[in-house]
This record gives structure tokens, C-alpha cells and sequence, in this order.
């Protein structure tokens, strides 16, 4: 039988804890987005991806998008493509916040993930599920549209909220992931 410590426990409850408030953010503010195309573009899902991937790490960040993204379909205010049009980007951005240290680093992981990685998938699974052939040139302008304002709002973000809430989780959350 495995033993769990107690700040282990601690440290899942403060993760998922921060998850939902990301999320509930998210969820609150989708009616801020625009149409491109067959996608609806959502800058501020990009810069809570960058949030999320810089405090919670790859996993907890990718299943915060992936919990929004399925929230904003269901009301309406997001379409298929907000699928691989945000998780890709927060796993991402928390690999690479992972891998070097630095407050712009997550936000280049989420446009790597987003316009690179998502507009693939997106291109290539999404428009055809859709009945809608989207090239993939067409997606990664679109998702680039969304995503290059979005990260650098997160990277900002990241920026300015660093020390506040390192101390109310009291510490990085992703240095402590496996």
C-alpha cells in the first residue's frame, strides 16, 4: 500500500484548487472572442493557457483547457476547434516552463502548441468531423491571430502575478510535479 504525505495531498488540492479558478475565469470571460473562419478566437483562453502551463505544469494545465474548452462548447461560445486550439498550447507552455525557466518561455510554448501542434489537428481531425475542409495554412493564421495577443497577455500576467501567487500556493506548483 503507498503511503501519501500529507503535502502531497496539499499540493494536488492547491493545484486543482488553482485549476478551477483558471477555468471558471475562462469560462466567464468566453464571450470575449471573435469569428475567423469556422473558429471563434479567444485570446484570453491563450493567456490563461500561459498562466496555467507557468503555476500548474503540463498536465494540470492541459486538463484545466481541456475542462474549458468543454465547458465553452457547451454554452455555445466555442466551437470544436477550441479542442486542439488550446490544449496542445497549455501542454506546451508547461513543458516548457518545465524545461528552462523564465517568464516568456510558457508563452512560446503556447504558440508552438497553438499554431503549430493545434492548427494540425485541427486541420487534419477537427474540420474533417466538422464536414468542413480548413487547410492547415488557413487554421495557423487564425489560431496565430488568437494566440500571439493571448500569450503575451499571459506572459504579462505571469510577470506581474509571479510573486502574489507563488505566495498563496506557497511556491512554483510545477516544481513539484514529476
Amino acid at each position: 500500500m503507498e503511503v501519501v504525505r500529507l503535502e502531497d495531498r496539499s499540493l494536488a488540492l492547491r493545484r486543482l484548487a488553482l485549476a478551477g479558478a483558471l477555468c471558471a475565469l475562462g469560462v466567464v470571460m468566453s464571450p470575449l472572442s471573435f469569428p475567423v473562419g469556422p473558429a471563434k478566437c479567444y485570446p484570453f483562453q491563450h493567456a490563461l493557457n500561459v498562466v496555467a502551463g507557468y503555476f500548474l505544469g503540463p498536465w494540470y494545465g492541459a486538463g484545466y483547457a481541456l475542462v474549458t474548452s468543454l465547458i465553452r462548447i457547451s454554452l455555445g461560445t466555442g466551437t470544436l476547434f477550441a479542442l486542439p486550439g488550446s490544449i496542445p498550447g497549455a501542454l506546451l507552455a508547461g513543458l516548457a516552463a518545465r524545461a528552462i525557466r523564465g517568464h516568456l518561455v510558457p508563452a512560446l510554448g503556447e504558440l508552438m502548441g497553438t499554431c503549430l501542434v493545434g492548427a494540425y489537428l485541427a486541420s487534419a481531425l477537427v474540420g474533417p468531423m466538422m464536414g468542413r475542409s480548413v487547410s492547415f495554412q488557413f487554421l495557423l493564421s487564425a489560431f496565430a491571430i488568437s494566440s500571439v495577443p493571448g500569450a503575451a497577455l499571459g506572459a504579462l500576467a505571469v510577470r506581474l502575478s509571479h510573486g502574489r501567487v507563488l505566495g498563496l500556493v506557497g511556491g512554483r506548483l510545477s516544481d513539484n510535479l514529476k
